[in-house]
């Protein structure tokens, strides 16, 4: 029988641009390391940067990126990796996809108001749409379609990112995950 640090889940980090999905699974990382867990962040920029960095944005262009890191998350959550997977994934279809594919899958909605996301604008793509030099930005004026029952919720405009990892982690642990 397989301990439980021998095997993988996912963590599924979503929320529009700007929400702190990035910041919350670098600190989830650090801590699952301490925990002596193996881990790995797929980031969906890092990836899509790496594989195809002229992908574009339309709906099929974001489904067939969330697709590809579906199954990078699967390969890994049963090699015995925890998968954190920090992806805006704008579709509920898709993320039920990706619950059905994985299994051992929790989703965590990292939410901030637009005001804060606007705000924080790590990218400067709020600022770009704001002018009007990019259109569709999702959660602003494009799809982002909200979860209906996460795992996990968390506001990063009220909690602080120590306040999110431990919810996370005691999900994990309710889940028996941990």
């Amino acid at each position: 029988m397989k301990e439980k640090s021998d095997v993988g889940f996912t963590i599924w980090l979503t929320g529009p641009s700007g929400a702190g999905k990035t910041t919350l699974a670098k600190a989830l990382m650090e801590k699952l390391k301490e925990m002596g867990r193996r881990v790995e962040i797929l980031d969906g920029d890092e990836i899509r940067n790496s594989l195809y960095p002229n992908l574009g944005f339309s709906k099929e262009a974001r489904e067939m990126h969330n697709r590809v890191v579906i199954y990078m998350a699967k390969l890994l959550s049963r090699n015995g990796v925890i998968a954190i997977v920090s992806l805006i994934s704008p579709y509920k279809s898709v993320r039920e996809y990706a619950r059905k594919e994985i299994g051992r899958f929790m989703e965590v909605y990292v939410y901030a108001p637009l005001e804060e996301r606007i705000k924080r604008d790590p990218k400067g793509l709020y600022a770009k749409a704001l002018k009007g030099e990019i259109k569709g930005l999702t959660g602003y004026d494009g799809v982002y379609e909200e979860p209906d029952n996460p795992e996990v919720k968390v506001d990063s405009s009220k909690m602080s990112v120590d306040e999110e990892v431990e919810i996370v982690i005691k999900k994990a642990k309710e889940l028996n995950y941990l």
